[in-house]
């Protein structure tokens, strides 16, 4: 049997009705084989995925998907296989450029770019795109590790795909503020307990600098803002999202009730204005090039507080 099975779809699903149906239409005519690991799921997402003719696995829930997956992928027979989620969807482009490389004997794994839309828009910058995954690939040539969010293992070669939006998996994200808070929470706390079990001991700054850090990064080293509305508060709430996981730690911890030295805070909340206002300056002179009093302002507030910050 396997040798007639050339493409084997594996998706991980928990109450992915809503999502699962566009996911599954978008593989016919592509996937010779379609793998379901259902983690105990209470609407229908069993049904619509037996709908499709599906193979249906049940799975134990988890925090993180990444076993789930393994799993998936040790039950799929096709030569190649394509991992998608269930708010996921192939174009037609994608699919026909893919099925070109299974012809391919030099090509072990693809690294394909993702189209994260973000309450009903695509992110185009934030370092959300074009954001390379390893989706497509040869069986026994990629295996997830255990950490949430972590690179795959790989062996063989790979290529990466054009970053173009014609060769980019669709992926609808959150559709909603609940959805993101409660990813971010649950993301957290699986972080939390793996920071925990390196014995992480929390300072000051994960609760002042990392967010501001995580803000700076979307928003100005990535160019969130030239995403709008869309990219200024996507970048408040991945920084909420890092804040998030160090709240966890402390309530995993028990709440500990600790001394607040003087010197940490204030050092902490310096290095924090300092970075903001580094990434500010730049912001400011590249968007603001002809006022020129303007950026002497800024670049002397800047300047001040390099000298005055105190580590």
């Amino acid at each position: 049997m396997s040798s007639s099975i050339e493409i084997s779809a594996v998706i991980n699903t928990r109450n992915e009705s809503e999502s699962l149906k566009k996911c599954l239409h978008s593989l016919k005519g592509f996937a010779d084989e379609i793998i379901v690991v259902d983690m105990h799921s209470s609407d229908d997402s069993q049904k619509i995925a037996d709908k499709y003719g599906a193979k249906i696995y049940p799975y134990k829930w988890m925090k993180v998907v990444e076993p789930a997956r393994n799993f998936g992928i040790s039950k799929a027979t096709g030569k190649w296989i394509i991992l998608l989620d269930p708010d996921e969807i192939l174009p037609t482009s994608l699919k026909q450029e893919l099925k070109k490389i299974t012809y391919r004997t030099d090509v072990d794994y693809v690294k394909i770019p993702r189209k994260n839309i973000i309450f009903n828009k695509w992110i185009r910058h934030s370092n959300s795109w074009p954001d390379y995954l390893i989706r497509f690939f040869k069986k026994g040539h990629v295996k997830w590790l255990k950490e949430v969010h972590s690179q795959p293992e790989v062996n063989g070669n790979g290529i990466n795909l054009l970053d173009s939006e014609k060769l980019a998996i669709r992926h609808y994200n959150y559709n909603s503020i609940n959805s993101f808070i409660y990813k971010a929470l649950r993301y957290a706390s699986v972080k939390a307990d793996e920071q925990i079990a390196l014995d992480y001991k929390l300072k000051t700054s994960d609760f002042l600098l990392r967010p501001v850090q995580e803000f700076n990064s979307r928003f100005f080293a990535s160019e969130g803002y030239k995403d709008g509305l869309h990219g200024l508060l996507f970048s408040i709430l991945q920084s909420i999202s890092i804040e998030l996981i160090y709240l966890k730690i402390w309530e995993k911890q028990g709440f500990q009730d600790k001394p607040l030295p003087k010197e940490s805070f204030v050092s902490a909340s310096q290095e924090t204005v300092y970075e903001y206002s580094y990434w500010f300056t730049r912001y400011f002179s590249k968007e603001y090039t002809g006022n020129f009093v303007k950026k002497i302002f800024v670049s002397i507030r800047h300047r001040f507080d390099r000298l005055t910050k105190n580590f």
